[in-house]
């Protein structure tokens, strides 16, 4: 029996062990993301962090602060977030005229030059106050005389009143980089090519830059652009000096220009911030890392309490604050247009090169595949007729012009007449172009016993010089030669064209004169060469 009740009560202990479940272990501590902190650490009072907040207290609160105290208080928010400070009631500050003694002053930023918000003392504390960003600067100073019990002060984190209507955002990526070397190259576009974040995210991104233990690190800015200029709760690039709390914070930058920045300990950290719309921010930083004189080794030494790696020197790039390590490097070495290319200049070349052979390729192919036709003239399949028209010589014809006396018999007018063409023929077919003469190879159709036998017939009737005034009403008779080119020697230079007899002019009539006399005197010259030949 008894047994049985050892073995219920090992039963009833097992299922009482299923209730209530297996002994818990301790909470774990959740990790708090506070960036605050108080300098000089450790006597300054309690420093408490919470994850929405913190609290700190003056000096041996709430016991009397010791004299002769400064501290400095840092409170950072995260992005989009800002501050609010709350004083406890049991306060006393030694009072002053303006608080120029004890006091506890409070600025809306980051630095001790950041907008003062109020300076306090007495025995009254201070009212509630919010940030109009991430950071608050907060310093406690005790003269020495006249001490009280101090402050103690609460904090906590709340949205932004500017990102209000963005909801609950998601959390940010994790963005950090570890550099080290005698010198650097710190950019943004390392976010992008090394996959930390994608382009449409916000990004809170740091970059840790290790020296040498008792080295100094400098860094000097290549290039630098905010996207949304002036607004630091969008963008910022912030230098931090021995760590990434907020206290160790040198430097940062929201505005258009961005200035050198000398560390003095061995771990630099380059914070950047940009939100959603403010991703196209960029910055890029040379870091060198040196050491104080005396230089030692092979050590350049830059003239500015710098001691440098010997191979930083005359390699393009300017490490020393002035540019003493790239004076006189020209002697040393001449520079090429390699040094002056970049991964862009080189890609566009490229990318050229690559355009214009293509091309040339594509055209030859063109040329090759395209048929092309040959002519061939053969000699016996010449037809002289091709040329005919643009090697025939000029044929002249020689025509009679005949003006009808009036049939009324009345005096012509002294107006100049019309000419209107009568029936006026040729003398002979080869006068309008005869192709008989043309294959014979001579320049005029009309050949020189022609020409005589037709002045020999025209003699009788020609009476130089012609009596136009005395007959004003008879018939004249006007030989005229006038060439033309004629591709059909059969035809007969048949022309009807009548001449119309209008009225004549004594200035028509001189013209006429004329006409007939330069005509009878190259009827002379031809009648000369007929007698010469």
């Amino acid at each position: 029996m008894v047994p049985r009740v050892k073995l219920l009560v090992v039963v009833a202990s097992l299922v009482n062990l299923g209730f209530s479940g297996a002994p818990t272990a301790p909470p774990k501590r959740v990790i708090v993301k506070n960036n605050s902190g108080v300098t000089p650490a450790g006597l300054c009072g309690a420093w408490v962090k919470q994850p929405d907040g913190g609290l700190f207290t003056s000096p041996n609160y709430p016991e009397k602060y010791p004299p002769d105290r400064e501290c400095i208080y840092i409170i950072e928010a995260s992005p989009r977030q800002c501050i609010d400070l709350y004083f406890d009631e049991k306060y006393a500050i030694e009072p002053s005229w303006e608080c120029k003694f004890d006091h506890i002053e409070v600025r809306d930023g980051p630095f001790s030059f950041s907008p003062i918000i109020g300076r306090y003392c007495g025995q009254e504390s201070p009212t509630y106050v919010r940030s109009s960003g991430r950071y608050l600067w907060i310093k406690f100073v005790a003269d020495g005389e006249l001490e009280a019990i101090g402050f103690s002060a609460r904090y906590n984190f709340t949205q932004d009143p500017d990102f209000k209507d963005l909801g609950v955002q998601p959390p940010l990526p994790i963005c950090e980089f570890e550099m080290s070397g005698p010198e650097g190259i710190v950019e943004s576009v390392m976010v992008t090519k090394e996959g930390k974040a994608l382009q449409t995210e916000a990004v809170d991104c740091r970059w840790f830059i290790r020296a040498p233990p008792g080295s100094k690190i400098y860094l000097r800015f290549l290039d630098y652009e905010m996207q949304n200029s002036n607004e630091c709760k969008r963008n910022f690039v912030a230098v931090y000096d021995g760590s990434s709390s907020v206290e160790h914070l040198k430097n940062k930058f929201c505005s258009t220009v961005a200035n050198d920045v000398m560390l003095l300990t061995s771990l630099g950290v380059i914070r950047m911030w940009a939100d959603e719309t403010s991703r196209r921010s960029r910055f890029r930083i040379l870091f060198t890392t040196f050491h104080d004189p005396p230089c030692e080794g092979d050590s350049f030494f830059c003239h500015g309490n710098m001691c440098i790696n010997h191979t930083l020197v005359c390699n393009g790039i300017q490490n020393c604050v002035y540019p003493w390590d790239e004076n006189g490097c020209k002697e040393k070495r001449k520079a090429t247009i390699l040094d002056s290319l970049d991964n862009t200049n080189v890609t566009i070349i490229g990318v050229t090169c690559g355009v214009v052979i293509i091309l040339l390729t594509v055209s030859v192919i063109i040329q090759i595949k395209q048929p092309r036709k040959k002519y061939i003239i053969r000699r016996d399949e010449f037809d002289p007729t091709l040329l005919h028209e643009a090697f025939e010589p000029p044929h002249y014809e020689l025509c009679t012009l005949r003006q009808a006396t009036s049939s009324d018999g009345d005096v012509l007018p002294e107006d100049f007449p019309k000419l209107q063409r009568t029936s006026s023929k040729c003398i002979h077919g080869h006068h309008c172009g005869s192709q008989v003469s043309s294959t014979r190879g001579s320049r005029s159709d009309l050949s020189l016993r022609d020409a005589a036998a037709i002045l020999s017939e025209m003699e009788p009737t020609i009476q130089p010089p012609f009596p136009l005034q005395a007959t004003p009403t008879g018939r004249r008779n006007i030989l005229v030669m006038k060439h033309s080119y004629s591709h059909d020697g059969a035809e007969e230079c048949d022309l009807d064209d009548e001449l119309y007899d209008g009225p004549t002019t004594s200035r028509g009539r001189a013209a006429m004169d004329r006409t007939v006399h330069r005509l009878s005197l190259r009827q002379k010259v031809v009648s000369r060469q007929l007698a010469l030949s």
